[in-house]
């Protein structure tokens, strides 16, 4: 079935506004045959199942044929549960941003009735309303359907089956005969086809074919979460598998900039690609994602396509895709050539109901796994350490030049066991001070710092934050170090370092030329490899914190503060 963009449906610049803020740049497939469908003014049976976008597939257009100068009720929208109307209200508000004059109410049980009644008294033009509800705001009079233009009856199969069906065919009888009548139902039995015949004029089937899915051969794992926990888990996983190569799917223009923003913030150099961007923009990431000095590409389905890199190990749905086919075109651009993959989804809440609808369409099975901790992180880096001494053990490398040293130790009386300890306890004890450094940092900053940096630049380089990477990068008193400390100094912490080809001169130069503070009052600044400490006196700090966190060193945005206790 082929797709459209929302600019290709001729909707209003109102709307359309409002669904490119929503961060979507593509209809999906009920979408785009059921939008311009329904705004032709006929009668439609979509076949579709939740989780499609069917609620823009019949909101869209019925906004689209409101009366705004009118305030009677025009258009109608059943719904099985007090939850689902919530869920549609919720979203139409979202399409009628830009639309002030136009409002909706749900109306269900379980609300206070005097409630609705005075909201309905104030007027409104949409309805969504559960069907017992609905039938007792008939009954006592408080609601009148005369003026209705447009029913929709959504995920129709479960109003029938909860036992709705006389209260829908009372509802429908009561709304004016000459009325569009639109009905949205995963599967299609009998009383549905019963009730399409008897209610809809000349009703067209739109139906979301799925098309013959070949899953590669991909490892598949999902984690059942809170919508909070996305970012943490994300990092963590990334951290524990160290892919070459990552590709982080969301659904939105939106999401894709914030995560960019969050990931950034805490030093990996991920970048995004989405339909706002400029074509030279997107060839240069997509070049550096290609070339290996970019390790986490961040997109959309939309701007995905074409993406054809072989060495991609994992592949991350941040957010759940709209549907089956969208799962497999995603998970399908890693295991190329021959090679391993692994896909690792995100579901929360009713999302888990998806991956079960997935399972049955793609004939595999997703396996669910345990959320990892800090301290599972911990435990594969400290084994990749050790991996990382054994090969240099088992390897040719000379190592004559450290040899003297241990017999230096020796002599003094210390064993091979405790002098490997202690070696071990610096290289480890280094890395797990950096380690809290930048998560302290993250947590207090991924917010204020995204609302500082807006429209950063973003900068490639080949970091991604790998544990075996994670050493504090001292190059010695002229390049790592400046100055020294004493009590009328502030020490500031400022989240780029040396892996963005960030030097000790460039952290002072940058500093003294925009604030312009005297460079020989600066302190101390050490260098680590995601990272950098600087001091400067007390007096300047405010200044220095609030100027810097405007711009930039050597090209790269920067986040400042004053740094934790060491």
């Amino acid at each position: 079935m082929k797709t459209l963009k929302f600019d290709e449906l001729n909707l209003s610049k109102e709307i359309q506004k409002a669904v490119e803020e929503m961060g979507f740049e593509e209809a999906t497939p009920i979408q785009s045959e059921a939008i311009p469908a329904i705004m032709s003014g006929k009668d439609i049976i979509g076949q579709a199942q939740t989780g499609t976008g069917k609620t823009a597939s019949f909101g869209i257009p019925l906004i689209e044929a409101i009366d705004k100068h009118s305030k009677n009720i025009q258009a109608l929208v059943l719904c099985p549960t007090r939850e689902l109307a919530i869920q549609v209200a919720e979203e139409m508000n979202n399409l009628l941003k830009y639309v002030k004059t136009v409002k909706v109410v749900p109306i269900y049980g379980g609300q206070s009735i005097d409630r609705q009644i005075k909201i309905l008294k104030f007027g409104v033009q949409i309805v969504i309303a559960t069907p017992g509800r609905l039938i007792d705001h008939i009954n006592r009079g408080t609601l009148n359907l005369e003026n209705v233009k447009m029913v929709v009856l959504d995920e129709a199969d479960e109003m029938l089956d909860m036992g709705f069906r006389d209260d829908i065919e009372k509802i429908l009888k009561t709304s004016p005969k000459e009325r569009q009548t639109v009905m949205f139902s995963a599967t299609m039995p009998r009383q549905i086809m019963d009730l399409s015949k008897k209610y809809l004029k000349n009703a067209e089937h739109i139906k979301v074919v799925h098309k013959e899915l070949t899953v590669p051969n991909v490892n598949q794992y999902f984690f059942e979460l809170k919508p909070n926990m996305k970012l943490d888990v994300l990092t963590r996983l990334i951290d524990i598998h160290d892919p070459k190569l990552s590709l982080v799917f969301c659904n939105t223009k939106r999401v894709v900039d914030e995560l960019v923003s969050h990931l950034q913030a805490r030093g990996y150099f991920a970048e995004g690609l989405h339909g706002d961007m400029k074509q030279m923009m997107r060839d240069r990431v997509m070049s550096k994602f290609r070339n290996g000095t970019l390790e986490i590409l961040v997109a959309t389905d939309v701007a995905a396509r074409g993406i054809d890199v072989e060495e991609i190990d994992a592949v991350f749905n941040y957010d759940m895709p709209q549907d089956e086919e969208y799962y497999v075109h995603r998970i399908g651009r890693t295991a190329r050539a021959g090679r391993a993959g692994q896909a690792f989804t995100f579901a929360v809440g009713k999302d888990f109901n998806k991956i079960k609808e997935i399972e049955r369409y793609t004939k595999t099975k997703i396996v669910r796994q345990q959320i990892p901790s800090l301290k599972d992180v911990e435990e594969i880096r400290l084994n990749s350490l050790i991996e990382d001494v054994k090969k240099v053990l088992d390897g040719k490398e000379d190592m004559k030049r450290y040899i003297h040293i241990v017999e230096r130790l020796h002599s003094e009386e210390y064993s091979s066991e405790e002098i490997a300890s202690a070696l071990l306890k610096m290289i480890i004890g280094k890395e797990e001070e950096s380690m809290k450094t930048e998560e302290k940092f993250s947590s207090m900053s991924s917010n204020s710092y995204e609302r500082e940096s807006g429209n950063r630049n973003r900068s490639g380089g080949k970091d991604g934050r790998k544990g075996k990477d994670r050493k504090d990068n001292f190059r010695g008193s002229n390049d790592s170090f400046r100055g020294s400390s004493d009590s009328d100094m502030v020490r500031l912490f400022i989240n780029i370092g040396t892996k963005a080809k960030i030097k000790v001169n460039d952290v002072v130069g940058a500093i003294a030329g925009e604030t312009g503070i005297p460079g020989k009052s600066i302190g101390e600044v050490a260098m680590f490899d995601k990272f950098c400490f600087v001091e400067i006196p007390k007096t300047y700090s405010d200044k220095v914190i609030k100027i810097m966190n405007k711009n930039q060193i050597k090209g790269n945005k920067i986040a400042i503060q004053v740094a934790n206790d060491r």
